[in-house]
């Protein structure tokens, strides 16, 4: 059967799996690992293997064999039962997502018009996307092979073998390496000896007990401090809550809402329920790890894109089986099955990480709220500048809003500093101002960090007698200069090439650095303050495993006394010896033709001044500007992000835009010039008559940056009053869409709620 054939054959079921299977159901509806936006029909196998929702299956698509998950079992289909085919292999011995996973993957699937296939395979651990049994987490160990009589005979002369010996046939199912090594010390060697003799196997051994729970520190290891009023408060609020109810936890930086959390943990967790915990940032997690290790006496698994392979699957799988009762992880951790699911925590709610860009297109914060009304749970969304979507939720009462107006202890609010900087001459992107506090906070022995979101040495490279500039040849954007690895780099799509010596077009030598970058001001730093401990914390400098937290450990304790990096450094880390905060450029969010620009300048500017002054000694916060009197700018630093919102929301009601409006945004690239644009045109045509006079069509034009990795890029942006009249016209037009004529080099993407209109 051919690939067309294939694609005949999909019915288009959406809807949640059958609770109860029909005694004589033979047909499978699979979600397959392929893009073909929906649900596809086969038959039970012939080998009477019995199947069931939530289970993995080898099926054949085309002339190609695909892994398929299983959602619901029928007894018809919409296509002749003769012309379905069985599947080939079964490849799980019994359900690894249940039910409710499913219901909640596909109604994910739907709400975001992504394919079926993509949201459930998404879900799982690398490993099982592909047709490959289940990892083997049981622990390695030893196990006899013979008997005390036929071994005595040969362990005469060798008591430590005796010993060990003895000790496992006591097991006969044997003892795991740790176990046996806190039994019988380092017995590496006399094991070695016992297997060359044929007494003893290796082995997988059924723990006794909870892998995670052996090695937890003991109960007390850290006294809780006591909550301020505020904080009590809204621990109680959530914790009086039966059911699902949204709260959104708004307080300064610094307020102690993580102390809130882990009082809401504590109380779940006694309640005998598991608890989900996302975060942005893979930066953020062994922080908030090594907090709740020390705090929370209960199994705990972790979950992001650094960890191997086969230690996500352990994960996962401890997480499914409820074997680990609290899950820390990134955006795609909220697909994880928790069937004992009893609270949901988002840290850091309004940050962009947690909006997945590409593929499966979804909103990780959005889902969290679903996953805990699916599970009848308090949702908790955490943040000091909390996204407008969210605000406007809790001031229309869909959400609680519970406020922590002050920082904990007796830290104080920093004060902000505005520089001017229009007509001053900057050393490197420093202003005399700055350099001066600087030095000032180091003769004090203090500890400050500088914020640049703008990695490597120089934005750009230039030829000084012809004026060539380092354009990426494959982006509408310029290469920036890393001049540690000499390297002209595109932070779009990744090309590289080796820093030149000679302008490319002229052959001059005369090859200037223009604009600043991390890099540029580290070395500028260096030779300004010679011999102070200092830090660049951007990706280039946390490459290698490990490396971020190195740092952001040193700095927490205080061996760099000056902390440089990009916005990897605003995102919620505690650093208590910090007093002075040095912005050295915000203002192209003052003036970005994304309508959310203003908003997440005011997130960044409120997060990384929110680093200064967290313990007993003051901060400040020094802010370069070349617009110190912008009118969004002046009201965030007189009366806080709160009024900042306030005003941006009524701007937002008044142009009629999210969090008013509802939006989905079509994407299509082609290497071809024009190829793009064309084929929003013919969906503009498509989707008008289908759409009604509520719809609004923006567009197609061509995206922010046209050209991107090699690909001409176009964009079409819907916009109804409601969610549900937008999921209505998507509905209709996406299925019509897949059945336009397009260039087979064409792709096209969906995104529903769309948060970057880059």
């Amino acid at each position: 059967m051919d690939r067309r054939r294939a694609i005949r054959r999909v019915t288009p079921h959406t809807e949640p799996p059958a609770l109860s299977v029909p005694a004589d159901a033979r047909i499978l509806r699979v979600a397959v690992a392929a893009p073909l936006g929906a649900l596809l029909d086969y038959l039970s196998p012939e080998n009477g293997h019995p199947v069931l929702p939530g289970m993995r299956v080898l099926v054949p698509l085309g002339r190609s064999r695909r892994v398929g998950m299983v959602t619901s079992l029928a007894t018809g289909s919409a296509l002749p039962v003769a012309s379905l085919r069985p599947v080939l292999e079964v490849l799980d011995p019994s359900p690894i997502l249940s039910e409710g996973d499913l219901s909640f993957l596909l109604w994910a699937a739907e709400y975001y018009r992504g394919d079926p296939g993509e949201a459930l395979f998404g879900a799982l651990p690398v490993r099982l996307r592909r047709p490959r049994p289940l990892l083997d987490d049981r622990p390695r160990g030893w196990r006899a092979t013979a008997s005390q009589k036929q071994a005595a005979a040969q362990l005469q002369r060798a008591p430590r073998q005796r010993e060990l010996f003895a000790l496992l046939t006591a097991h006969p199912r044997g003892l795991d390496d740790a176990t046996l090594r806190k039994r019988a010390g380092d017995c590496s060697a006399p094991l070695r000896a016992l297997a060359a003799r044929d007494l003893i196997e290796r082995c997988r051994v059924a723990a006794t007990q909870p892998a995670a729970e052996a090695d937890l520190p003991p109960r007390g290891a850290a006294t809780p401090p006591a909550l301020n009023p505020h904080q009590a408060e809204a621990a109680e609020a959530v914790a009086a809550c039966s059911g699902f109810t949204g709260f959104l936890l708004d307080g300064v930086t610094g307020s102690g809402k993580t102390e809130v959390y882990l009082r809401l943990i504590d109380r779940a967790l006694a309640d005998g329920r598991q608890v989900l915990v996302l975060v942005p940032e893979i930066g953020l997690t062994p922080q908030l790890h090594q907090r709740f290790e020390t705090r929370i006496q209960a199994p705990m698994a972790v979950l992001h894109s650094g960890l191997a392979e086969t230690d996500r699957e352990r994960a996962w799988r401890a997480a499914a089986s409820g074997q680990a009762r609290l899950l820390l992880g990134t955006r795609s951790a909220v697909f994880t099955p928790l069937p004992d699911l009893g609270l949901v925590v988002v840290d850091e709610e309004h940050d962009l990480s947690l909006k997945q860009q590409d593929g499966f297109r979804y909103s990780a914060r959005d889902l969290a709220v679903r996953r805990a009304q699916q599970a009848d749970c308090p949702a908790v969304l955490g943040s000091a500048t909390p996204a407008l979507e969210t605000l406007q939720n809790a001031r229309a009462g869909r959400y609680r809003h519970l406020i922590l107006p002050k920082r904990a202890g007796d830290a104080r609010e920093p004060e902000v500093l505005i520089a001017d900087i229009r007509a001053q001459p900057l050393d490197t992107g420093l202003s005399h101002a700055l350099l001066t506090r600087m030095s000032t906070e180091i003769e004090a022995g203090n500890q400050m960090l500088l914020f640049l979101n703008r990695r490597g040495f120089s934005p750009v490279l230039t030829c000084h007698d012809c004026g060539w500039i380092s354009e990426c040849t494959r982006c509408d954007a310029r290469m920036t200069l890393h001049r540690g690895r000499a390297l002209l780099v595109c932070h779009h799509c990744g090309l590289e090439q080796m820093q030149p010596v000679r302008c490319p077009y002229c052959q001059s030598p005369d090859l200037r650095p223009l604009g600043q970058g991390t890099e540029r001001v580290e070395d500028t730093l260096r030779q300004r303050f010679p011999g102070i401990p200092m830090a660049r914390i951007d990706r280039d400098s946390t490459r290698r495993r490990g490396e971020l937290e190195r740092l952001l450990a040193a700095a927490h304790r205080g061996e760099h006394r000056i902390l440089l990096g990009t916005q990897m450094l605003a995102k919620g880390h505690h650093l208590p010896g910090i007093t002075l905060v040095g912005i050295l450029d915000l203002d192209h969010g003052l003036y970005g033709s994304d309508f959310r620009a203003a908003e997440r300048m005011a997130q960044l500017l409120m997060q990384v001044a929110g680093r200064a002054g967290r313990a007993d000694k003051p901060g400040t916060v020094m802010l370069q500007t070349r617009h110190p009197r912008h009118p969004m700018l002046e009201l965030l630093l007189r009366e806080g992000y709160g009024a900042f919102a306030t005003a941006a929301l009524a701007e937002r009601h008044d142009a009629n835009l999210p969090p008013f409006s509802h939006q989905a945004m079509l994407h299509a690239d082609s290497p071809r010039q024009g190829a793009a644009l064309e084929f929003l045109l013919q969906v503009l045509d498509l989707g008008r008559p289908m759409a009604g006079a509520e719809v609004e069509f923006w567009g197609p034009a061509p995206a922010q940056m046209e050209r991107r990795a090699g690909r001409v890029r176009a964009q079409l942006l819907l916009q109804a009053p409601s969610r549900a009249v937008l999921q209505r016209l998507l509905a209709r037009l996406l299925p019509a869409l897949r059945g336009l004529k397009r260039p087979r080099e064409l792709r096209w993407a969906i995104d529903v709620d769309p948060q970057d209109g880059y």
